[in-house]
């Protein structure tokens, strides 16, 4: 056998083990010669070398064009030289379609593009594995990456954390939410920058409440989930305003309205690993909010413009699926687009150390891929987190391979979002006016049963959808950035008016943070946020989207509350089972009258220094008396607006009362 059939053979066992195949469904159209396994076999690059490979000496450039019949590599004297006043430099074909060109000399700070001929066409492309470019993802550059470390941002670990996503706490938060509002006592210059996570110990202009990451650190969550971070299409660097940034444009380079400097290509860099960096400081974790599913424009997606067709799935007439409701959908399934992800996760979590990744979209991305990113990631630190979004989307790939909640069983490793747990207490969010249990919808009693087992099999009539999980599968949540606050909900669907509102909010939240899974809550649910009203605020003002940290003081008990119950949580390892069995073997719930939902936990079986502990959720405008699964003293750690590990109180007997709209916590030794 011949060297180059005996390479060819080793890339086509590769591509089968790792299931990187097509589907079928994509046969017909006029892009499916890229899910054959013959052009798998013989355009899959395994290579860890994609994009430019820099060092002092010389720089290596390679990139993946199976399909063109040359390509050029282009250099720039500034960002604003016309492509064709680049200066170009032949580049050679090698191995599995890549084809590559060298520099010598230090190029740090060269910019950078391709010119690639295919189909007939001459189009100039950034670099798909681009870490660094010009503002506005004008084009690629070249940088030492090395240079851009904060001092110890190496040497200093992770904070600690155990791996088990039973253990976290989310909290999602927006970049510029955090600091934008002159309520941040953040300084003006940093305010909406990455260099605001920097500042400590801020509070609010008179003094008096804690702002930023020290009332972060304060609420008591372990993760703090940034929305996309990564270099989106909806906003001029140069002047920046608010969206959410789910149109991602160049994957691996970070977004520079967030930097002090757009057009330096290295300062957008360095601050986001000073905000990262940061964080850890306060023993807060980091996750990444990833979009792979789609991006901002896939005619101009650079790799469209190197390979076309190729990492999109296509309708049956050649025009881009639509299965994310955005114009595109990102054919993950292929080889080279799986590797691309993979690869893009793992650049994130090594050079920046992101400590998690949640997928929007995942259900639009295929099984093979999550679970490849899962292990790319395990080989990094296996403590490192991944959640998405499970909803089943798109007609191209068929449903047995779509990462959504059904086939979680086949995603060991990877948890979805609980929208069963989100509904069933707070109404549909596709219906503004609809209730759900904590808002007297007393039939969805089962349903929220099922998000405070975390969404396993549990038993005849509260039992997950989702087939065979682990609670450390289910992501619990009442309010996201998506849809309306719950506020703006209570607001929108009852006649409640406040202390019960506060008390109805309070209710729902103490449900999702004490149930089995991982706990997620909105920046800013903690203080009640309103959104004035507004669904969908991926580009509304500031004035709407930013964090009121003055509202955290009017809302102190609140606040109060949440921390109290976080603390509840990482006192008692009863309420964080991390597998299905214990849950079923350790929770049991208790039969009430008046639609209260009631449990208690078998603390002894779990390791926990409380012997037993009991929780009851009562929906109803008044108090509400509660038998006990046993008699003897009980200490009180939640009741009405107040929890926390220290006890409030005592109850003797088997019988306590629950106040309207709360939750009880008790535990006996």
């Amino acid at each position: 056998m011949s060297k180059k059939s005996s390479f060819t053979l080793i890339v086509a066992l590769a591509v089968g083990m790792l299931g990187l195949t097509g589907t079928p469904s994509q046969a017909g159209d006029m892009y499916s010669k890229y899910d054959t396994a013959e052009f798998a076999a013989k355009y899959t690059y395994l290579g860890d070398d994609l994009g430019n490979s820099y060092t002092k000496e010389s720089t290596k450039f390679r990139v993946w064009a199976p399909t063109a019949v040359q390509v050029e590599l282009l250099t720039f004297s500034s960002p604003s030289t016309p492509d064709g006043e680049g200066v170009a430099h032949p580049m050679t074909a090698d191995v599995n379609g890549t084809w590559v060109a060298q520099l010598t000399g230090d190029q740090n700070g060269t910019i950078y593009a391709y010119r690639v001929h295919v189909d007939g066409k001459i189009n100039v492309a950034n670099d798909p594995y681009e870490r660094a470019s010009t503002a506005n993802g004008g084009r690629a550059v070249v940088v030492d990456l090395s240079a851009t470390d904060p001092m110890n941002f190496r040497s200093e670990p992770r904070p600690a954390f155990s791996g088990r996503t039973t253990d976290a706490s989310i909290y999602e938060l927006h970049v510029r939410d955090l600091s934008i509002d002159p309520s941040s006592g953040i300084s003006p210059a940093n305010r909406g920058k990455y260099l605001a996570f920097t500042e400590l110990n801020t509070k609010t202009p008179d003094g008096k409440t804690s702002t930023g990451l020290t009332a972060i650190k304060e609420l008591g969550v372990t993760h703090v989930e940034l929305l996309p971070v990564y270099d989106y299409s909806s906003v001029n660097e140069w002047q920046p305003s608010f969206n959410w940034g789910y149109d991602p444009d160049n994957y691996n380079v970070p977004e520079g309205s967030y930097s002090s400097d757009p057009d330096s290509p290295t300062a957008r860099i360095t601050e986001l690993k000073r905000a990262i960096q940061s964080m850890h400081s306060q023993g807060l974790r980091v996750n990444m909010d990833v979009v792979y599913n789609h991006v901002a424009n896939p005619s101009y997606f650079t790799e469209e413009l190197i390979v076309p067709g190729y990492f999109f799935r296509h309708d049956g007439g050649g025009g881009y699926a639509n299965g994310t409701g955005v114009g595109n959908e990102v054919a993950s399934e292929r080889p080279m687009v799986r590797k691309f992800i993979v690869d893009s996760v793992k650049y994130w979590a090594q050079e920046y150390k992101f400590d998690g990744f949640r997928f929007d979209l995942m259900g639009i991305l295929d099984v093979d891929t999550m679970n490849a990113v899962r292990k790319a990631l395990d080989s990094v630190d296996p403590t490192i987190i991944v959640l998405g979004e499970g909803w089943n989307m798109g007609n191209v790939l068929p449903d047995e391979r779509k990462a959504m909640q059904p086939n979680l069983p086949q995603m060991p490793g990877i948890a979805a979002f609980n929208d069963s747990i989100r509904d069933g207490l707070k109404g549909s969010v596709f219906d503004s006016v609809d209730r759900g249990w904590a808002t007297g919808k007393s039939s969805a009693s089962d349903t929220v049963k099922g998000g405070i087992v975390g969404q396993i099999l549990y038993s005849a009539t509260v039992s997950g959808s989702w087939g065979d999980t682990q609670p450390s599968q289910s992501v619990n949540y009442v309010e996201c950035h998506d849809n309306l606050t719950l506020y703006d909900k209570l607001v929108a669907s009852t006649t409640l008016k406040s202390p019960d509102r506060t008390k109805v909010f309070q209710l729902a939240s103490s449900v999702v943070i004490l149930a089995q899974g991982m706990p997620f809550i909105q920046a800013g649910q903690e203080f009640l946020r309103s959104k004035q009203g507004n669904d969908n605020s991926y580009q509304a003002s500031d004035a709407i989207n930013s964090l009121k940290w003055k509202q955290r003081a009017v809302n102190k008990v609140t606040v109060d509350y949440f921390a109290g119950l976080y603390s509840i949580r990482k006192a008692h390892p009863a309420f964080r089972m991390a597998s299905a069995t214990d849950v079923r073997a350790n929770l049991k719930f208790v039969t009430q009258s008046h639609g209260v939902i009631s449990y208690w936990l078998n603390g002894k079986a779990t390791g926990d220094s409380a012997s037993k502990i009991f929780v009851a959720h009562n929906q109803n405008k008044t108090s509400i008396k509660v038998k006990l699964p046993a008699s003897g003293i009980w200490q009180v750690l939640a009741k009405g607006s107040v929890a926390g590990v220290n006890p409030i109180g005592k109850v003797k007997g088997n019988v306590a009362d629950v106040p309207a709209y709360s939750t009880l916590v008790l535990v006996q030794q």
